[in-house]
């Protein structure tokens, strides 16, 4: 089976990053780690005006209705271009959440401000799961077993990436309530892990370029360091890791809505992990030590990968749903 993005969608991939590199990501980053949300507000604005932010939304709520594959092409643009804010909160969990709960759920009322970048919404699935940005979320909301809470933030909790703010929340008001929650929460899980799957995708293949530019303009020995065949060696090695990511993530969005999601979900998250934070390692060896450094824009994305490296479910906890879902199509059989 081939997947291939549409020109249409190649076209909207492009379109985003353009947006993103006019915006000069890093600078908003870097403030947005300081506390200030209003430049990463803006250009959050300025995707939803493109559409970025209410592809999982339906027309009735002001959204574009799109496909799952629509919203992981968006979500790799804004993985390469490391966008800050809780964007696939937004995008994507919040959204599936919300819309697979009772159509008489009045929590969707929040959808079409997301879906025009009016608003920016978190959620922790559990009351003991820290919420992403939750100082600057308009929408506070947890997962507290079969209900369905806004939310009031607590203390904050360190991150590996200063520009990934966690917070504790505690509970408020009920929103919904029932067993309908419950299924909701595993579909935005699942969402927010494919989305997350794709933002690594997306951010891996921005260290490659990074990286690929860098070996060629600096120079040791009188020629350029990725004249060496050792270097060329590790970027490619990269590549093929990103490359074979790819497929399972387009795989996993084509079957979101079937009964092989969480399997699909699962193995594109594990792929896309392994192959950013590899990607990660190698960017900054051929870097050397001043690629961590806080002066470096290439630090942005490394703390950034590292952190969702564990958001969304540990490399373990993935692996083991792959295996639970091979052994059911086995019928139970162990080998």
């Amino acid at each position: 089976m081939r997947f291939a993005l549409s020109p249409e969608q190649r076209d909207f991939a492009t379109s985003l990053r353009k947006m993103c590199a006019a915006a000069r990501t890093p600078a908003l980053i870097r403030d947005w780690s300081g506390g200030g949300s209003r430049g990463g507000r803006g250009l959050i604005h300025q995707l939803a005006g493109a559409g970025a932010m209410g592809l999982a939304i339906a027309e009735d709520y002001d959204g574009m209705g799109a496909e799952t594959i629509d919203l992981v092409v968006a979500a790799q643009e804004l993985g390469r271009a490391a966008v800050p804010g809780p964007v696939i909160e937004t995008a994507a969990v919040l959204p599936t959440l919300l819309q697979a709960l009772d159509d008489n759920a009045p929590a969707r009322r929040w959808l079409p401000a997301f879906a025009a970048g009016r608003a920016l919404g978190t959620v922790a699935l559990s009351p003991t799961t820290p919420a992403l940005d939750a100082d600057s979320a308009d929408v506070l909301l947890v997962v507290d077993g079969d209900r369905l809470c806004t939310a009031s933030r607590g203390e904050r909790i360190e991150s590996v990436d200063p520009a990934r703010r966690l917070y504790a929340v505690s509970t408020d008001e009920v929103v919904a309530q029932g067993d309908s929650v419950v299924a909701a929460a595993r579909s935005g899980f699942d969402a927010g892990a494919l989305a997350s799957a794709a933002q690594l995708l997306g951010a891996g293949q921005a260290m490659l370029d990074t990286s690929v530019a860098y070996v060629v303009q600096r120079h040791q020995f009188g020629q350029p360091i990725g004249r060496y065949q050792a270097v060329k060696h590790h970027l490619a090695d990269a590549k093929i890791g990103l490359d074979m990511a790819e497929p399972l993530l387009y795989r996993a969005a084509l079957s979101f809505g079937t009964d092989d999601r969480a399997r699909d979900v699962s193995a594109a998250t594990i792929a896309c992990k392994e192959a950013a934070y590899r990607t990660a390692r190698i960017a900054l060896q051929v870097h050397g030590a001043i690629g961590y450094t806080a002066e470096c824009d290439l630090s942005l994305w490394l703390t950034k990968v590292t952190a969702l490296r564990s958001a969304w479910g540990t490399a373990d906890f993935h692996r083991a749903r792959v295996a639970a879902a091979l052994r059911a199509d086995r019928g139970g059989v162990s080998a």
